[in-house]
């Protein structure tokens, strides 16, 4: 849904990174090396500020003056040290934003002399530096065509933190990747990650005792490899935090999940579709 869009890259970008908004919209692309794979955090976008340029005659607020002037500078420092980071690229996100600089480069021919040469990765049509509160309506725009739930944009920062301590990334690398530097934020997400782990066991104890009812035996469930081989480290993982669940017979669990062991060893001779 976001892909038809311009500046379909500025939510990948959020998923996939983590970026602040200020973070992402601070970019500029000399910032960016899409040959080496990496993006340089320096800088961050700041909201404008205006006063007005009618000498408060107009009778509104400042924010809404016809002839009203920004006093603050496009961007500003990071949040903190920790925000001056370089962070890698995955191939998909390399790939999109090369899609958006080509896309980028067609509107600059299409609006010639109109064009503001600044060097935004995100910018307006014309090439200027995008409002933070442009990107936000954009966002909550997406998220409604989309039909999903209400979500803020910094959400989309949750989500990639979320995913790298999934992942069992390192607590350091987590805390250089998001920008962080403070151990207490990894710890804030850890009671988040851990209930997602004990979700996966429960929902993977229900595949296993409903493929294995009495009399059934021998009864086939079919599951993705891939999914298998993700769901595996978790659950045993939970297992060796938990020490199991009183309700479960331990015996029992150890044999299915060396059944999926095997089967996961098993080499894979079936073409694959499209799917």
């Amino acid at each position: 849904m976001a892909a038809q869009h311009r500046n379909s890259a500025r939510w990948a970008d959020a998923l996939a990174l983590g970026l602040r908004q200020g973070e992402a919209l601070g970019l500029r692309w000399d910032d960016v090396d899409l040959d080496k794979g990496i993006l340089r955090i320096r800088r961050s976008r700041l909201r404008p500020k205006y006063e007005h340029g009618c000498g408060g005659t107009c009778g509104r607020k400042a924010g809404f003056c016809p002839h009203r002037r920004n006093t603050r500078s496009p961007t500003g420092d990071v949040k903190s040290s920790a925000g001056r980071r370089t962070v890698a690229l995955p191939a998909q996100l390399v790939a999109l934003l090369r899609k958006h600089r080509a896309e980028q480069d067609a509107e600059r021919s299409l609006a010639r002399q109109l064009w503001h040469e600044e060097g935004w990765v995100f910018a307006t049509p014309t090439g200027r530096a995008l409002n933070p509160m442009t990107d936000y309506k954009q966002w909550k725009g997406r998220i409604r065509a989309a039909g999903l739930r209400e979500a803020r944009l910094h959400d989309a920062r949750h989500t990639a933190a979320t995913m790298l301590l999934l992942l069992g990334q390192p607590e350091r690398t987590v805390m250089s990747l998001m920008g962080w530097s403070t151990t207490s934020m990894v710890t804030r997400y850890q009671h988040m990650t851990d209930q997602i782990r004990t979700e996966v066991a429960s929902q993977v104890d229900n595949l296993i005792w409903a493929a294995r009812t009495e009399g059934t035996a021998a009864e086939t469930v079919t599951v993705r490899r891939d999914s298998l081989a993700a769901i595996l480290p978790l659950v045993e993982d939970q297992l060796l935090t938990d020490g199991g669940n009183d309700d479960i017979d331990m015996t029992e669990l150890e044999s299915a999940l060396a059944d999926l062991h095997t089967a996961l060893s098993v080499p894979d001779t079936e073409p694959r579709g499209d799917a």
